[in-house]
């Protein structure tokens, strides 16, 4: 039976620490999303950060507003709850850096397929590449979608859910099956 998966994105404050975390649990299968949610950190969030202008945009499941502690308890039992092993964000080692209560589940980093020309199909094959075939520049998020997606006008919203869906679907675009993020656990 294949399990499931959860993108994890985070903001974070001024002073580096948590203020919101999106979440958005999908298939290990195919990648069909099957629940979200979005935690508000309490009082962080009250703190101030780059992105702290979008935390509560329309369009967000409701906020879960929690004590750190609290949030990072419930989201553990949530992904239990769904069967989830694995956690995927891109750039994992800052979610996973800031979030050691989930050093437990097994983590992938998806930009080490996305910026890969070895497993992403659309990037050029003139772009600047490394040695290793990663791309030397321009491998965020927001230029990955663009990538992949075709849609030279999306703008990555820096808001911790609608960042998790867009990661999931950077995931889906990429076609990869589960088997091939064993290449990007960290």
């Amino acid at each position: 039976m294949q399990r499931n998966i959860v993108v994890i994105d985070t903001e974070t404050t001024w002073s580096d620490r948590v203020m919101s975390i999106g979440a958005v649990i999908a298939s290990g299968e195919n990648y069909e999303q099957i629940d979200s949610r979005y935690y508000l950190i309490d009082p962080e969030h009250l703190s101030g950060g780059m992105y702290s202008g979008v935390l509560h945009m329309v369009g967000t499941p409701g906020e879960i507003l929690l004590p750190r502690k609290e949030a990072l308890e419930d989201l553990v039992k949530w992904l239990y709850e769904n069967q989830v092993d694995t956690i995927m964000a891109y750039n994992a080692n800052f979610d996973k850096n800031h979030m050691p209560e989930l050093s437990e589940f097994r983590w992938c980093d998806i930009m080490r397929l996305a910026a890969y020309k070895q497993y992403n199909h659309k990037i050029p094959l003139d772009a600047p590449c490394c040695g290793t075939g990663r791309l030397r520049r321009n491998y965020g998020v927001e230029p990955i979608y663009r990538m992949l997606s075709g849609n030279e006008r999306y703008c990555e919203k820096h808001n911790g859910w609608y960042d998790a869906v867009d990661e999931l679907r950077i995931v889906q675009m990429l076609g990869h099956g589960l088997d091939q993020y064993e290449n990007a656990v960290i």
